[in-house]
């Protein structure tokens, strides 16, 4: 931060206000005020410039006099606050002053009271003068930090005490004309600056045997580090370090410890907190904070002396998480380890002879900083041999019981909760660890015996208030939850001692029957109810995994349970609760459980699983797809789930082939594989080539490394597309459209095709390496090849007979559909010029007149034709036929003999 803008954050300039270096600086001056003018608080001119030229003169015997005179007449004026423009040429006064002390030692009284007024409020004439002054004021401001390498004790002490004032900031006592106070963060900010937290510290080197100098050094970086920028510039003094190390030193105050932790505290916070931790991971820090924490934790009995202790674990908690911390080597550990479990398994160490914890709130917080330090220092693989000396597993696993009436320690119902809950927790990162201590102590035994309980309907209140024990208020889904956690660690070791000790005892039957009953529970608690259902199915797929015998015990049950979860509304995977975890635990438990075992295939099928299945992968959701895609490949090696996939029909009747057909061309348009607008190939060299490949250049690697082209057939889903309608027979396929087929010559050829793509890169290596295959190598490299590019030409060729058939066959469907068009116009024509003959013969009366010839007598129309003499005309008129657009001739009309025509004369 520069000078101008740390001044800045404070006030706003004065506009127009020239720049301070612009213009020629004026001799400062002071006032002396008198009587009347103190009552209107005034300043009298005073020229500071003299004074300072006085204290510079060194040649004359007699100045001294003079000298303390003049100071002691400036001190006098500044007594309500020091104006910003003079601020300067008062802090060099300062200096000339301390400068003499070691010579002339009465200058110790005008330093001390010129430092006493460094207190006092800085005073501005103008709006803009904390901009103008700002580097003035920041440059004296850091004198003080300099003025700490006096050897007088008086004057450190003051200095402490006018940077405790920077913080405490008090109005005016008197109102000064044509003066206003500076803002109260505006010495803060200076002192930021210039950098005084940084002198501060290094100030403290001075004072190694100083108690009370140093506890108001401490006192003053206290309230320095309460600021990023200053705890930055402590950093970088090794401000961590060099405190911490002297946290024990003797203060029967303590002030000292107080203090230190405090600032060590704001530096983990406010300035970067692994180089603070980096600075404190030193024997010398850890063998203070060891035995300054053995203090507090052995006689610390007042409230305070527990809160500090607990203070000194939390920062030895944060400094263990660095691996490079000696903890082991300095015996810290080994005192935590002691002290985390002294009151579950008993000790004889001195250290925790006859030593007690409260219900307290403190020693209640100190239990759980206590477990929580040992999931952070097992991750150091040397602290394991402690943790089984200490008999951490042993102490933990007490507390995996039913609760009840604690006789060591007397906490509350919700401390002794949120204990246990903790303790379990803890032994999910200790007992994998562990698995000899685990099994010695009956790990699983406790564990499946507590589950049980858990399941129960004993009268329990749980309080569900802390942190473990969310969503578990009034029931025992919290201690369900960390005890599936813990078992589903130990499983998840693969170690068959383990393993085979838990389904000796019931647990896939027991945990079927708990995902059972939580099923009942779904709408309380729903996101923890699902991730205790998630960890059921991670657990059961764990056990039966490459294990006929117990996928059998686990039996038709455990399917239902799996069906259950895949019948799941679709909208609920987009709530956030936790149901896509669950369903990526059901398709594992499906490909661990299920598949490999023939009674349990077929019962999924008969139950409408693999329709499920091809309902889940018609949601079109890449996260599922793979999963999917592959549990279909394993599962089409059963000879009845081609008829179940092709009998199952989707949205607007899509089968099972036009499905996976679609999900290929998707794939293909996010890989950029080059296709036209018809999904024909390209490049028939490289027909399956994605834009990945393209921009990636083939490169010379061993035989055991994969090339792009293997691990293009890991990383996307064509492979396992290819594999599945591989299995149901290309050939018959049904519900395919044009663009199918098209997309379907592709698919039928990828092996051949990824086949071609492998060899080109191998003769590709070959030329990069400047190899020169013998002459039989290098026909063969070429006729694969060549070969390959073949049947790139071949499928292309099909592909476009193909579309040309399908525009045929268009064009005639249009035609056909034209002709019919066409007829369809034709009848009706017909139809409305019949209908307007009928109408000109019934009632347009030209057309009713009867010319001269032959004649024509009619008789009644039938009453069958009319309905009846008083049937109405239209109704009578719609059931009249018409036969090819005429109306029918009467056969009772007769033909009379034309009268002969008569000549005109």
């Amino acid at each position: 931060m520069s000078v101008a803008e740390a001044a800045g954050t404070s006030e706003v300039p004065e506009p127009g206000r020239r720049n301070r270096s612009s213009s020629p600086r004026q001799i400062p001056v002071v006032g002396v005020v008198t009587e009347d003018e103190d009552a209107q608080g005034a300043f009298k001119t005073m020229d500071l410039n003299r004074v300072i030229k006085l204290l510079e003169e060194t040649d004359k015997d007699d100045l001294e006099e003079e000298q303390l005179k003049s100071v002691k007449k400036l001190v006098q004026c500044y007594q309500n606050g020091l104006p910003l423009r003079d601020l300067a040429q008062i802090f060099k006064i300062l200096n000339l002053c301390a400068e003499k002390i070691e010579n002339q030692p009465h200058f110790i009284e005008s330093a001390f009271n010129i430092l006493k007024l460094c207190g006092l409020p800085f005073l501005k004439k103008k709006v803009s003068d904390e901009i103008t002054y700002a580097e003035d004021t920041a440059n004296s401001i850091a004198l003080l930090g300099e003025l700490m390498k006096i050897p007088n004790s008086e004057l450190r002490i003051q200095i402490c005490k006018c940077i405790v004032d920077f913080y405490h900031a008090e109005p005016l006592k008197k109102h000064i004309t044509g003066y206003q106070q500076a803002s109260s963060s505006y010495k803060i900010k200076m002192a930021e600056v210039g950098g005084l937290a940084k002198k501060m510290v290094q100030s403290l080197a001075l004072l190694e045997n100083q108690l009370v100098e140093k506890l108001w050094v401490l006192k003053a970086l206290q309230h320095l580090s309460t600021s990023e920028v200053n705890c930055t510039l402590m950093m970088k003094a090794q401000a961590a370090s060099g405190i911490c190390a002297h946290l024990n030193d003797p203060d029967p105050s303590g002030q000292l410890l107080f203090r230190s932790s405090e600032i060590l505290w704001n530096l983990l916070e406010k300035s970067s907190k692994e180089e603070i931790i980096q600075q404190l991971s030193n024997l010398e820090c850890l063998l203070t904070l060891k035995e300054v924490f053995k203090n507090l934790f052995m006689r610390g009995f007042s409230h305070y002396d527990r809160q500090l202790r607990n203070d000194i674990l939390v920062i030895t908690t944060i400094i263990a998480q660095n691996p490079g911390a000696p903890m082991i080597e300095c015996g810290f550990t080994r005192d935590l380890i002691l002290f985390a479990t002294f009151n579950e398994v008993k000790s004889q160490n001195p250290l925790v002879k006859g030593l007690k914890l409260s219900n307290s709130y403190e020693d209640f917080e100190l239990k759980k900083l206590l477990f929580n330090i040992i999931v952070i220092l097992c991750k150091d693989l040397p602290t394991i041999q402690l943790l089984i000396d200490g008999k951490v597993i042993l102490a933990l696993l007490t507390y995996v019981k039913k609760p009840e009436k604690h006789k060591t320690i007397e906490w509350s119902a919700a401390q002794y909760e949120e204990l246990q809950l903790h303790a379990i927790a803890t032994l999910s990162s200790v007992a994998p660890l562990l698995t000899e201590e685990y099994m010695l102590c009956q790990g699983n035994a406790r564990v499946l015996a507590f589950l049980q309980w858990c399941e129960s309907e004993d009268s329990f209140f749980s309080h569900g208030n802390s942190y473990h024990g969310t969503g578990g208020r009034g029931n025992k889904f919290a201690q369900m939850r960390y005890s599936l956690r813990l078992l589903r660690a130990m499983v998840y070791l693969e170690d068959e001692t383990i393993n085979n000790d838990l389904c000796e005892k019931g647990t896939i039957q027991q945990l079927i029957g708990v995902f059972k009953n939580i099923i009942k529970s779904h709408d309380k608690e729903e996101a923890i109810v699902l991730e205790i259902q998630s960890d059921i199915l991670l657990i059961l797929s764990g056990l039966c995994e490459h294990h006929i015998p117990r996928k059998e015990i686990f039996g038709t049950e455990g399917v239902d349970i799996i069906l259950h979860v895949m019948k799941t509304d679709p909208m609920k995977f987009q709530s956030g609760l936790g149901y896509n975890v669950l369903l990526f635990s059901t398709l594992d438990s499906i490909w661990c459980c299920i598949l490999g075992c023939y009674p349990l295939e077929d019962y999924f099928l008969e139950k409408e699983g693999i329709f499920l299945l091809l309902d889940l992968l018609a949601l079109n959701q890449k996260k599922f797809c793979n999963l999917v895609l592959g549990i279909m490949v394993e599962f089409c090696d059963n000879p009845k789930t081609t008829a179940h996939v092709n009998t199952w029909r989707g949205k607007k009747d899509q089968t099972a082939a036009s499905l996976l057909i679609k999900l290929w061309r998707k794939e293909e348009k996010e890989l950029g594989v080059k296709r036209d607008k018809h999904g024909m190939i390209i490049d028939t060299k490289k027909p399956l080539f994605t834009s990945f490949q393209e921009e990636q250049k083939i490169m010379p690697l061993p035989a055991n490394c994969p090339t792009i082209a293997i691990m293009d057939v890991a990383e996307n889903i064509r492979a396992k597309i290819y594999a599945v309608l591989g299995k149901l027979d290309f050939e018959n396929l049904p519900g395919l459209s044009a663009e199918d087929f098209v997309t379907l010559c592709i698919i039928h050829r990828y092996l051949d095709f990824k086949i071609g793509e492998i060899w080109n890169e191998i003769y590709e290596e070959i030329k990069l390496e400047k190899l020169r295959p013998v002459t039989t190598d290098k026909k063969i490299l070429e006729a694969i090849t060549t070969a390959s590019e073949n049947i790139g030409k071949m499928v292309a060729s099909l592909q476009s007979e193909m579309i040309e058939s399908q525009a045929h066959q268009d064009v005639q469907n249009e035609q056909k559909v034209y002709a019919k068009i066409q007829a369809t116009h034709k009848q009706r024509e017909l139809a409305s010029k019949s209908w307007e003959n009928f109408l000109a013969r019934t009632s347009n009366a030209k057309t009713l007149k009867v010319p001269s010839g032959r004649v024509v007598t009619v008789e009644s129309t039938p009453a069958r034709l009319l309905g009846g003499p008083l049937a109405d005309t239209d109704i009578a008129l719609k059931k009249l036929p018409i036969r090819g657009g005429a109306l029918q001739r009467v056969r009772a009309a007769k033909t009379v003999n034309e009268p002969k025509k008569i000549a005109p004369t």
